[in-house]
């Protein structure tokens, strides 16, 4: 796999037009002025887990004693509470948090960015070809930045769609969040189960 193959498939794994709703629901709640802020810092921490995991991932791993299928159903089992919260919302939003009140590393950096998904691609790049990790670093910047960009932009997306079309756009979203999430959490029942 070259560079920009990477690049792609990582961009496609990220998903940040899948997130944009969800993005724009947490935001929704936070101080207008706090909100770039906010979504910057998460961002870069979502980027700061991607890099830990690439170099690191599978030492972590080992270290914990733990299975990549693990990360895969624990992914699972959080988007799942999320995408019930964003089909049945409550007054405190899709996470829970108080109006005002500032996510922190959950959900927007982890497992919404830096999902499981992206995480064991991730390890399974630097496992297949461990001597290009300079390759799979540009690879995973480029994803990266090209996120950040769709991201940053959510504002646009809320003025077009309005409130209404949001709030339909989220309870879809989270109809395809509960489908993706149960996908993942099988996925990895069925690789611990089947080695």
């Amino acid at each position: 796999m070259d560079t920009l193959s990477a690049a792609v498939m990582l961009f496609l794994i990220m998903d940040p037009l899948g997130n944009l709703p969800i993005f724009a629901s947490i935001l929704r709640h936070i101080e207008p002025k706090k909100r770039r802020r906010v979504l910057i810092r998460e961002l870069i921490f979502a980027l700061l887990i991607m890099l830990l995991f690439l170099y690191a991932g599978e030492a972590i791993l080992s270290f914990l004693n733990l299975k990549s299928e693990s990360v895969s159903i624990a992914g699972g089992i959080i988007l799942f509470l999320i995408a019930i919260r964003m089909i049945f919302p409550q007054p405190g939003g899709v996470v829970g948090l108080a109006a005002g009140e500032e996510p922190f590393i959950v959900p927007m950096a982890i497992p919404l960015m830096a999902g499981p998904s992206i995480l064991a691609a991730l390890i399974l790049l630097a496992h297949t070809d461990s001597s290009r990790m300079a390759d799979w670093t540009i690879a995973l910047v480029a994803a990266w930045g090209a996120s950040v960009a769709i991201l940053m932009f959510y504002k646009l997306f809320t003025r077009v769609l309005g409130d209404k079309g949001l709030t339909a756009v989220e309870r879809l979203m989270g109809m395809v969040l509960v489908m993706i999430s149960v996908q993942m959490f099988l996925d990895g029942v069925s690789r611990y189960l089947n080695p």
